[in-house]
C-alpha cells in the first residue's frame, strides 16, 4: 500500500489553519496540528482530522523559535517517516490605524517579524530536506497587506512583504523538488479579526467589503484552505504565485460607466 502524504500546519489550533488541517486530511494526509497558545481549540482540531481519518500528532511550539521549528519537522518524521507539505500559516498583528505610530514600539515590531517573517524562514529551512525528498510542497499563508501596502499595522503589512519576497525566493531555490506557493487573502471572516478589531468595527469593514468588493463577499477561512490545498495537491506546474484571495478588492473601485452619447453606431 502506498503511504499516506504527510503535513504540517503551523498555527492550526484555530481559523485559517484548523480549517486547512481538515481540508488536508480529508484529501488523505497525516497531519501534525501545531498550536503555541490555543491548546483546547488545538485539541478540538486535532480530533476533527482523526474524525476525518487523518492519523495526527499535537505539538504545542512557537515558530519564532528555531529549536521549535526543528522539533515540529523532526517530529513528523519521526512518526510518519516522510513530510510532503508545509504549510507556514502561524502569525501575529496589532491592529493599529495608519496614522497612529506611538502604537507601535520596537518590541512590538520585533515580534511579529520573529513570527510572521523569520518563523516562516525558519520552518522552512528545518523541512527543506525532507520535502525535497518528498517532491513536495510549501504553501505560505500571506496577506494582502504585503501586496498592496495597507494591512492591521506597519509591522504586518512589512512582515507578510517579507514572506511574499522569500516565497519568490524559496520558489526559485528549491526547485524542481519543491513547489512554492503564496495564498494572500484580504479580510477574512474568523475570530482573528472580531478579536483584533471589536464586533463592531468587524462587523462594518464585512459590510463594506461586501458592497465594494467585485465579488461582494469576505473570504471564509474554509475558502483560504480550499486554495492552499489545490495549491499543495493540484496545481503541478505551479511555483512562486503570490494568489491574491479578496474578492477582487485589489482591482479597486469599478470604473464609472460612460454617459451615453447620442449620435451614430460605429
Amino acid at each position: 500500500m502506498y503511504p499516506r502524504k504527510t503535513a504540517i500546519v503551523t498555527g492550526s489550533g484555530t481559523g485559517v489553519g484548523a480549517a486547512t488541517a481538515l481540508a488536508l486530511a480529508r484529501r488523505g494526509y497525516d497531519v501534525l496540528i501545531n498550536y503555541s497558545r490555543s491548546e483546547a481549540e488545538a485539541v478540538q482540531s486535532e480530533a476533527a482530522c482523526r474524525a476525518a481519518g487523518a492519523d495526527t500528532l499535537l505539538q504545542r511550539a512557537s515558530v519564532a523559535d528555531d529549536a521549535d521549528c526543528r522539533a515540529l519537522a523532526d517530529a513528523a518524521v519521526a512518526r510518519w517517516g516522510r513530510l510532503d507539505a508545509l504549510v507556514n500559516n502561524a502569525g501575529i498583528t496589532t491592529f493599529a490605524g495608519a496614522g497612529d505610530w506611538n502604537a507601535i514600539d520596537a518590541a512590538v515590531f520585533q515580534q511579529i517579524i520573529a513570527v510572521n517573517a523569520l518563523g516562516t524562514f525558519q520552518m522552512v529551512r528545518a523541512c527543506a530536506p525532507h520535502l525535497t525528498a518528498a517532491r513536495g510542497a510549501i504553501v505560505n499563508v500571506s496577506s494582502v497587506a504585503g501586496a498592496l501596502g495597507i494591512g492591521s499595522s506597519v509591522p504586518y503589512i512589512a512582515s507578510k512583504g517579507a514572506v511574499n519576497s522569500m516565497t519568490l525566493h524559496f520558489a526559485r531555490t528549491l526547485a524542481p523538488h519543491v513547489r512554492v506557493n503564496a495564498v494572500c487573502p484580504g479580510l477574512i471572516t474568523t475570530r482573528w479579526f472580531v478579536d483584533g478589531m471589536g464586533r463592531e468595527a468587524y462587523e462594518k469593514i464585512v459590510a463594506h467589503n461586501e458592497k465594494t468588493a467585485p465579488l461582494a463577499t469576505a473570504c471564509t477561512a474554509e475558502d483560504v484552505a480550499d486554495a492552499v490545498v489545490w495549491l499543495i495537491d493540484g496545481a503541478r506546474t505551479t511555483t512562486g504565485e503570490l494568489l491574491l484571495l479578496d474578492a477582487g478588492r485589489h482591482l479597486g473601485a469599478p470604473p464609472p460607466v460612460p454617459a451615453r452619447v447620442a449620435g451614430p453606431a460605429r
